[in-house]
């Protein structure tokens, strides 16, 4: 049985933490900056728990990183 591939825009996005939940980053950071709110960027600081039904899509991405 040949090995399965991890898609590579998700592990450059995605980490898993100990207990098997998926971090990841707030969107809305990456330009546009002037047109937010200063309340908007303090609040996308740092990561994010993936809520359920979106962290099952990325562990089919990431087979080997559970």
């Amino acid at each position: 049985m040949p090995k399965m591939k991890t898609k590579s825009g998700a592990k450059k996005r995605f980490k898993m933490t100990a207990s098997g939940k998926v971090k990841a980053g707030p969107a809305g950071k990456r330009h546009g900056m002037i047109k937010r709110t200063p309340k908007q960027i303090r609040q996308n600081r740092g990561t994010d728990i993936l809520a359920d039904c979106d962290a099952k899509i990325v562990k089919k991405y990431m087979p080997y990183n559970r």
